[in-house]
């Protein structure tokens, strides 16, 4: 029956063109509106990863206890050792070391003397590296306002508005006046190359990017670094993956209780960070629900309707003796067909655009410039296991159900009023 029934369908092209075609378009909408709300919802975990949290984030015991206070006498040493020991047990993660610091900027006049100074908060990555991505994943070539990137040793940027405040220009000298890794001062002259924008005003006001290695020189700190920061390749943070991550990591060193000892931890573990991340997962999930629902009773209403415009046909086969659990079982067997070829080939559509939009995003840094370090300046969907089912409820169980609702009708048909009905 079910051969005869889809080649009915085939060969009817008003009882399956426009319901498939509708529920195509009800489920490639739901579809790519799920993934494209969970790549916007999760920008805000993004930017701090990218920024300061990393997706993994590996640290000695003692500087994770004290985090927020950056204490870089509790930093990591033999770094590049722990790199290639990271490397060969996690290849699907990219790791970059960072040293957060602090310090204060002064700005020399043609004499040598203080001409203005001002506290900053400094961040030391790798800028110089060929095979380095840490320009790229925080946009600073989009977020430049003056000058231009360092392009060698001893050079950095300023946040625009702080070297505003300090009055300096690219291409003058400025100096760090800091503490080393072992509690001495520090005292170490940089150029600046240029300014960036950094979208955020506690930022704005006082911010200098170095390299790493210059960083490490002026502090005291070779071959060390406060933080190495993780990233999965696929360029979105995966949360149980991270908190596998760190718990294999972490499970060789428990009984270890050296302060020093390298801990990892996940961006969920990480301060207030696992409150976005439930955050993001419940809003992503209430907001997506809601499109769906809405969805579901377009498509709920396309079926009732689909079915209602049959009623002439109904009659007709009542009169000829058919029973009326047969129709009804035919009419749910027709919109099961017909929800199926319409969610597979709408969660195919719905896959497509979301994944164009996941690879390539909307750009919309023109009306943004100078601000995309810390707002994202390009706009990605993120495809999900989800997305390659959550179309079957609104086309097929909505489908179903519409159709279920409106041949509940065909028992009330009586057979002595049919052929009254023909003749109108």
């Amino acid at each position: 029956m079910i051969k005869f029934l889809f080649k009915g369908l085939l060969r009817d092209k008003s009882r399956s063109r426009l319901p498939v075609i509708v529920v195509t378009i009800g489920v490639t909408l739901s579809v790519f509106m799920h993934a494209y709300i969970v790549g916007f919802m999760g920008d805000i975990i993004e930017i701090n990863a990218r920024f300061t949290h990393g997706h993994m984030k590996v640290m000695t015991r003692s500087y994770a206890d004290n985090m927020q206070q950056l204490p870089n006498d509790l930093a990591m040493a033999d770094v590049s050792s722990l790199l290639n020991d990271l490397n060969s047990q996690f290849p699907a993660t990219t790791w970059s070391p960072r040293i957060q610091f602090a310090g204060l900027i002064d700005v020399p006049d043609i004499n040598g003397e203080t001409r203005s100074q001002g506290p900053a908060t400094g961040l030391g990555m790798d800028l110089l590296s060929p095979l380095s991505t840490e320009k790229e994943r925080l946009n600073l070539q989009k977020s430049l306002i003056r000058g231009r990137l360092p392009e060698k040793k001893n050079e950095v940027l300023l946040s625009e508005e702080f070297s505003r405040k300090l009055a300096i220009d690219p291409g003058e000298q400025l100096t760090l006046i800091s503490s080393t890794m072992n509690g001495s001062m520090a005292i170490h002259n940089f150029i600046m190359s240029g300014t960036v924008a950094m979208g955020h005003e506690a930022l704005d006001k006082g911010t200098i990017i170095a390299d790493i290695e210059d960083v490490q020189y002026a502090l005291d700190m070779e071959n060390a670094a406060g933080e190495i920061l993780g990233f999965f390749k696929s360029g979105f943070y995966d949360d149980e993956t991270a908190l596998m991550y760190a718990e294999r990591f972490n499970s060789s060193d428990t009984l270890n209780n050296d302060e020093f000892i390298p801990v990892m931890r996940s961006l969920s573990q990480q301060g207030t960070m696992g409150t976005y991340v439930s955050m993001t997962k419940m809003w992503s999930l209430y907001i997506s629900l809601v499109f769906i629902i809405a969805m579901s009773l377009v498509l709920w209403n396309a079926g009732l309707l689909g079915g209602l415009r049959r009623y002439g046909e109904f009659g007709i086969r009542l009169a000829m003796g058919e029973e009326k659990s047969h129709i009804y079982r035919t009419l749910i067997y027709e919109s099961l067909i017909i929800g199926i070829a319409g969610s597979i080939t709408g969660t195919a559509l719905g896959l497509f655009f979301a994944w164009l939009m996941q690879k390539y995003g909307i750009d919309f840094s023109g009306i943004m410039q100078g601000s995309s370090m810390m707002i994202p300046s390009v706009i990605r969907a993120r495809i999900t296991s989800a997305d390659f089912y959550i179309g079957f409820i609104p086309g097929l169980a909505a489908t179903v159900i519409g159709t279920m609702l409106s041949g509940i009708g065909i028992y009330k048909r009586q057979t002595a009023k049919l052929f009254k009905e023909l003749e109108t």
